[in-house]
This record gives C-alpha cells, sequence and structure tokens, in this order.
C-alpha cells in the first residue's frame, strides 16, 4: 500500500527526469494517480514504464509545442507535438471548454498525441465548469470486429461527465470492449486466466488465456458475440476511431500506433499523424437555466437509486464505484502489486528517484 501523495510525487520525478516541465509533470502525475485513486489501475502508475519506453524510442516529445492547427468559433484541431496525451488531453480539452463559454459548445478533434490516460479525467473538467463534458480516445489495434479475425480497432473508450446539484457528477467512462487490455495485463502479472468473453484466440475461438493477444488473438468488442450484441460494441468502437482519428488527421484503425506496454506490436503508422482524440464541452445554460438542470439531474439521479434491486445488490448511478474506491484509497493508500513495483523501481534506479 503506497500513499497517493507519494506515488503522485514519483510519478512527477520520473517525468521530470525525462524532460518534462515541472507543470506538464504534475500534470501527468495527477492523471495517472488519479486512476489509481478511483480504481483504474490498468491506466495509472503501472503505465509509467511505458511511458518511459516511448520517450526511449523517439515516440515521446517531453516538451511539445501545443497548437491549434485549424478552428472555427465552436470546433478546432489540435496538433499535440507527440507530447504525452495526459497533457495534451487537458489542454486541448480546455479549447473545447473556452470555446463552450462562446459558442456555447466546443468541439476538438486532437492528432499527433499519445495515450492520454483515463477518459474521464478529461471529461470531468468540463463538468466542473457547469458543463457536459465529453472525451474519448483510439487506441493500438487489439480489437477484432464482429466476425473478423484481423485486430483493426482499438478498445476506444467514451466518457461523458454530466454535474449535479447536490448529487455527484454522474460520470460513465467505459471501453467499447468487453474489457480493456490493461486488465488482461494485471492478470498477467499475477499469472491468472481471463473470464471467457474478454478475448478469443488466433483462430477466432473463446479463450481464457490472459497472453491470447500476444499469441494472435484479438479483444472482443462490447457484447462478446454477435448473439450478445458486439455488433453493437463494434459500433462504438468505429465512432470513437472515426471521431479520434479520421476527422482529427492523425493514425486511424490498424494504423494507430501502439502504447509501449505492447511490446509485441509493431508500429505501422502511415495514414495520419500520431495518435488522435476526440474531445467536447456543452455548457448547460446554452440549453436551459444550469441551476435548473442540475436541481433534475439531482432527481434523475435519486430516483434511479431508489430503484428495487435484486437480492443483495444496490442499483449504482456510473461513478459510484470509482468514487467509493477513491474515498477509501485516499484514506488506506493504493495497493500496488509486486511486477509493478519492481517496475517502479527500476525507472527509480535508473532516474535517481526513490519510490
Amino acid at each position: 500500500m503506497i500513499t497517493a501523495n507519494r506515488l503522485r510525487t514519483f510519478t512527477e520525478q520520473i517525468f521530470i527526469a525525462i524532460g518534462c516541465s515541472e507543470t506538464d509533470a504534475r500534470l501527468a502525475a495527477d492523471v495517472l494517480v488519479s486512476a489509481d485513486l478511483r480504481g483504474v489501475d490498468s491506466h495509472g502508475v503501472a503505465r509509467l514504464p511505458g511511458y518511459v519506453r516511448l520517450y526511449d524510442i523517439g515516440r515521446l516529445n517531453p516538451q511539445p509545442h501545443i497548437k491549434v492547427v485549424h478552428e472555427t468559433p465552436s470546433t478546432a484541431v489540435v496538433d499535440g507535438d507527440r507530447g504525452l496525451g495526459l497533457v495534451v488531453g487537458p489542454w486541448a480539452m480546455k479549447v473545447a471548454i473556452e470555446k463552450a463559454r462562446i459558442a456555447g459548445t466546443g468541439w476538438v478533434a486532437v492528432r499527433n498525441s499519445n495515450h492520454f490516460g483515463i477518459a474521464g479525467y478529461h471529461a470531468l473538467l468540463a463538468a466542473e465548469q457547469d458543463m457536459i463534458g465529453q472525451a474519448m480516445t483510439h487506441a493500438a489495434p487489439l480489437v477484432a470486429p464482429t466476425f473478423s479475425l484481423d485486430k483493426l480497432l482499438g478498445t476506444n473508450p467514451i466518457a461523458v461527465a454530466i454535474p449535479a446539484a447536490t448529487e455527484p457528477t454522474f460520470l460513465a467512462d467505459f471501453a467499447s470492449t468487453a474489457v480493456a487490455y490493461g486488465k488482461l495485463e494485471i492478470l498477467q502479472r499475477k499469472g491468472q486466466d481471463i473470464p471467457l468473453g474478454w478475448a478469443q484466440n488466433a483462430d477466432g475461438q473463446p479463450t481464457t488465456d490472459a497472453n491470447a493477444i500476444r499469441n494472435g488473438g484479438a479483444l472482443l468488442p462490447l457484447g462478446t458475440d454477435r448473439e450478445h450484441g458486439s455488433h453493437k460494441g463494434y459500433g462504438l468502437g468505429a465512432v470513437v476511431d472515426i471521431f479520434s482519428g479520421v476527422l482529427s488527421g492523425a493514425n486511424y484503425g490498424p494504423w494507430v500506433p501502439p502504447f509501449a506496454t505492447a511490446g509485441f506490436m509493431q508500429a505501422n503508422e502511415g495514414v495520419g499523424i500520431g495518435t488522435g482524440h476526440f474531445f467536447g464541452a456543452m455548457r448547460i445554460d446554452a440549453f436551459r437555466p444550469a441551476g435548473e438542470f442540475k436541481i433534475h439531474m439531482d432527481t434523475w439521479i435519486q430516483r434511479f437509486r431508489q430503484a428495487k434491486a435484486v437480492e443483495g445488490q444496490r442499483v449504482l448511478i456510473p461513478g459510484d464505484p470509482e468514487r467509493e474506491m477513491e474515498a477509501e484509497r485516499l484514506a488506506t493508500g493504493i495497493p500496488v502489486v509486486e511486477p509493478v513495483i519492481k517496475s517502479l523501481n527500476e525507472l527509480g534506479e535508473r532516474f535517481g528517484v526513490t519510490l
């Protein structure tokens, strides 16, 4: 168990060691540790060695010149200059927020970026400003569309954050696949099998092998198979890929460059520039008075909380499990498994930083 502050300080020092400014390092560390606090361990400090490897192979620019390369009053395209997606993402969302202040809504497509952490972090930036925030990103091709043996899409998450008055912010943050690849990495480190429905093997058959993707298999879309609605997960992932890649000018589909932790994959860029994201901010008072809306959001949330639940369960609002986990981990610390501790200690030894 390690405190959030200790993890944050260590992570910040590593980012500074590879050349990031103190401001960028602090922001990047906050994005990663926020994932661990919320229980999304697959996107937290376990990813830190991957960002360092991106730097080592020249795909990560620690001091990017992030800029708007095209815009209208309500839209923009941002070039991340190969910067940390953990930094490029908040920068682009702030552009969307400022456009929404003027035009009512703001929409920003990003190219030439890298892995941006958890989508929910970016969506919440807009919710803090009495706006509805949306964030999505595509990722390395680990996912086979329905009936496909080829891996053509990423886990391609979507997050939507909606503020309320007295109730916590509604935050839906989910991959368009049955599970994020990071969950397989966690089970790989523990030497455990995965549940059926997460992945298929190289022949397209269901598998429990946590290493199936490394051996020619693929992650499955949300729904797992056609009978359970995998075509809908495939459709969601495709929309995210088109918004993040085709619309922004980034790579897309099978050409999205892999994150460095996917060492079994080769970068196959060629149709665009780097990795892409897509952000949206919608000013609530562009539709109705914000205070009135948030009171009705309270009513919506409270009614769903009162829903009769199956025995031994309760109806949750999107964002509840993560908020509860955050409160627990702020109090007791963040559990970090031994393989992650080992990899972080190796980084510490390399850069002279003590975990």
